[in-house]
């Protein structure tokens, strides 16, 4: 994965997932954490993004600390109370300290193409839990991916003073487990007419139950369940995002 990747994307991040429901998903996520027992208030957010899922979870009276790859999207991160982000690799960052949870939301594992890559995260996640903390994240679902196939997408979305066009092209690579999402995003700024066209590759990864059952098994984990995100049902051929809640052994 680019040490580049998302600085520039990041520009447009928070406009182009301005429909994004992240309250109901900092919902889903605390209630997670309540049905498994978890009663502390320590999170480490692994690929934090502009820290709204964080700051939401610290309104619910978490202290979450944030780890994102991305220098433009830790700028835009604003701290808040309960909530702090800093610039870290989530393969390797070592805090020194433990948390009652870990998350990681929004496929970031998914970025993690290589299996070096997944097993660095899985470890990193062992390392910062106390015995019995969770570790929650979601992933794009294989038997998804081959059965509804990833197609190009457009997405519009405009505000006050950008106009924003994104093109998705996805690229399969069926050997690998991954898909290389193409966007190409052009923006105008009404404010001064300049318009302009960026282009980045996403690398994604996706995995079955049982892959991430071994790799959860080799980091020191044991899986408690799989299911769609958000909705809690059982995966199946149309659950694209799955959501896993490890319990650390």
């Amino acid at each position: 994965m680019s040490e580049k990747l998302f600085d520039v994307y990041g520009r447009y991040y928070d406009l182009l997932y301005q429909d994004k429901d992240y309250a109901a998903e900092a919902g889903y996520i605390d209630a997670l954490l309540k049905r498994y027992g978890i009663a502390g208030s320590d999170l480490l957010e692994f690929g934090s993004g502009t820290g709204k899922h964080g700051r939401l979870l610290a309104e619910r009276g978490y202290k979450v600390i944030g780890i994102e790859r991305s220098a433009e999207m830790v700028a835009k991160a604003a701290p808040a109370d309960g909530f702090v982000c800093q610039q870290g690799d989530i393969r390797a960052v070592s805090l020194g300290r433990t948390f009652n949870a870990v998350i990681s939301l929004f496929h970031v594992i998914s970025y993690q193409t290589g299996n070096s890559d997944v097993q660095g995260v899985f470890s990193r996640a062992a390392e910062h839990l106390l015995p019995g903390g969770l570790f929650l994240f979601d992933v794009w679902y294989s038997p998804a991916v081959y059965a509804q196939k990833p197609e190009v997408r457009v997405k519009r979305l405009l505000d006050d003073d950008l106009e924003v066009t994104r093109i998705a092209e996805p690229v399969s690579w069926p050997n690998e487990n991954r898909i290389d999402v193409n966007y190409t995003i052009h923006a105008l700024q009404k404010s001064n007419g300049q318009f302009s066209t960026l282009s980045e590759s996403h690398p994604m990864r996706h995995f079955s139950i049982p892959e991430l059952d071994l790799l959860a098994e080799a980091a020191g984990f044991e899986r408690l369940r799989a299911e769609e995100f958000l909705s809690g049902a059982e995966p199946g051929e149309q659950t694209w995002g799955v959501c896993f809640v490890l319990r650390r052994i």
